[in-house]
């Protein structure tokens, strides 16, 4: 096996003839492997098996790839759903040279920001989180002479982050070299305490601080809602990556992402079915050799990589077989307790004939009185995200109009329990959410009275129909909690891999923790692994690809749920 080609850059890239439908696979090949969901991860593990040599297979259940990183359309909008910003957008540093590796920038322009997010109060007074740690002093120092000492604090190790560069995402934990550990050790060490301090110390607690009562509702909300649960350290590592341009926009947003990497994987000769339901992998004396598709097809493998819904692989398609004691503490103990799961979200999209004010922050937190927050079903929290897509990317309104993205942390059980009892009532909840959208922006815009063509709403049903994710989560486990902790340990100590079960990894959000970078990396992680398993080099390069992105390679779009106020107001 240690001869087996990799596909290189500038080559023809053309997998084998397939053999998916035999037990055995044809002499002389190289191993195959089945991915399951083509999500970041999924793509990213089926580029980097092509890049080492392997044949690979991404089987998707719906029409389009991205999971949770995609758009839809409706008249002409289109409605990006996932990316608010994106680690490694700029160059010089390992997140940047994965999406390299997977094409995922190829041609494309980046937007970026000087200010992270906005956030008004109920008084209409305003914080904002300017990305440049000089200017965000000044700004906070005016609004609250009286908390100088936190502000400068916060201010203060901003300027040091913007001095660190850690993005872990080349290699696998356990395959790390000496020269690798001890390049890690010589940035962590000297900024130990700084990076200790600031992961033990809760943005609640540092908040409340805070004299302002605005500073201390403001200061959690600097990630557009509040997370509930996350130190100071990822809000101060986001905002100095956000200040070098590596937390930008990319041309063609989530959808655009995600099709790139799609671009990238079948030009190294990947294939991908869409419409390929996987109801089990299929195992033999403990080892996985293939998957049964939805309709009784069954395809076989030398390896299985799943990149779907972690309880949907443990449960599900593996029928709960295989379980230790760390998979039983997250999918038994924490998968269904309170402030596990990063929340799932409501997400409300307005298509505006003309343009929109100008001035006004691309991303702004509002936070609401009493009466306007019980007016949005199924609400965690009293505030709600209004972000001015039109002036992330083109292409994601027609011609002279714009789209506006609103959205909020919103309770799974109370949508999904509606669906499924009462489809009027959910729809009715739905017009409840439009209603309130379009009044909301009316009385902030009042320019845009009438121009307010329409508005789309998914809620988390939505989400978990369409993804498969459990509870409609949009990141899966919520990042420093302990299931952090353990999903740290089965990235690096258990390699992916179930107890007592061979042939078969994990890759994604539900291993790896939420975010696209990490979720990308995991497709690597699992790759090196079965690499290393197999005896075989790893080999990655980057994409080669020059040709400009336009937004006809989103492609064609589906309209979910075919529901949307205009709609719903002219039955």
């Amino acid at each position: 096996m240690a001869g087996v080609p990799a596909a290189r850059p500038g080559a023809a890239a053309q997998a084998p003839a397939t053999d998916w439908e035999s037990r055995e696979p044809t002499p002389g090949t190289p191993p195959r492997v089945l991915v399951i969901g083509a999500g970041l991860a999924g793509l990213a593990a089926g580029s980097y098996g092509r890049m080492s040599g392997l044949r690979t297979l991404v089987l998707e259940k719906h029409v389009l790839p991205g999971g949770c990183c995609t758009a839809w359309s409706r008249e002409g909008y289109v409605f990006d759903y996932c990316i608010e910003w994106l680690i490694g957008t700029a160059e010089g540093n390992e997140a940047h040279q994965v999406w390299r590796e997977l094409g995922a920038l190829d041609g494309k322009s980046v937007t970026n920001f000087e200010l992270f997010n906005k956030v008004v109060g109920r008084d209409g007074r305003e914080v904002v989180f300017w990305n440049d740690p000089d200017r965000l002093e000044a700004h906070l120092l005016e609004l609250s002479p009286a908390d100088a000492p936190h502000i400068r604090a916060y201010c203060r190790d901003l300027r040091r982050f913007q001095k660190i560069e850690l993005y872990p995402f080349l290699t696998a934990p356990a395959l790390k070299t000496l020269g690798e550990k001890l390049r890690t050790l010589r940035t962590v060490l000297p900024a130990f305490r700084l990076f200790w301090r600031n992961a033990a110390t809760p943005m609640h607690a540092f908040a409340d601080k805070f004299q302002d009562p605005l500073l201390r509702t403001a200061f959690r909300n600097i990630f557009f809602q509040d997370p509930e649960g996350f130190p100071v350290l990822p809000y101060l590592f986001n905002m100095a990556s956000a200040y070098h341009g590596n937390a930008g926009f990319p041309q063609g947003g989530s959808l655009g992402l995600a099709r790139s990497v799609e671009e990238r994987y079948t030009g190294l000769g990947g294939e991908i079915r869409y419409r390929a339901r996987v109801e089990r992998v299929l195992v033999e004396d403990d080892r996985a050799i293939g998957v049964v598709l939805r309709g009784g097809k069954t395809l076989y493998a030398e390896h299985v990589i799943s990149a779907a819904d972690g309880d949907t692989t443990i449960k599900g398609l593996l029928g709960g077989r295989y379980t230790g004691p760390r998979i039983d503490k997250l999918y038994e103990e924490l998968l269904d307790q309170e402030g596990t799961l990063f929340p799932a979200v409501v997400s409300a999209f307005v298509g505006i004939e003309g343009g929109l004010p100008e001035g006004d922050a691309h991303s702004t937190t509002y936070l609401l009185d009493e009466q306007d927050a019980a007016r949005l079903p199924g609400g965690l929290q009293s505030s709600i995200v209004v972000q001015l897509r039109s002036r992330y990317a083109d292409g994601f309104a027609p011609e002279g109009k714009s789209v506006v993205h609103c959205t909020y942390f919103s309770d799974y059980g109370y949508w999904a329990d509606l669906r499924a009892k009462d489809r009027r009532a959910y729809r009715a909840r739905k017009s409840e959410v439009a209603a309130f959208v379009r009044e909301f922006l009316e009385r902030k815009w009042p320019e845009v009275a009438g121009r307010i063509e329409l508005v789309d709403v998914a809620s988390p049903a939505t989400t978990r129909r369409y993804t498969g994710n459990h509870k409609g989560s949009i990141l899966a486990w919520k990042a420093f909690s302990e299931a952090d902790d353990i999903s740290a340990k089965l990235v690096g100590k258990d390699r992916m891999r179930l107890p007592g079960l061979a042939g078969f990894s994990m890759a994604g959000q539900w291993v790896g923790m939420g975010g696209l970078i990490r979720a990308a990396s995991t497709g690597r992680f699992a790759v090196q692994y079965l690499c290393d398993e197999l005896g075989l080099p790893f080999r990655a390069f980057e994409s080669e690809n020059t040709e400009p992105w336009h937004p006809g390679k989103l492609g064609s779009l589906p309209q979910l749920d075919r529901w949307n106020e205009r709609e719903e107001r002219g039955r």
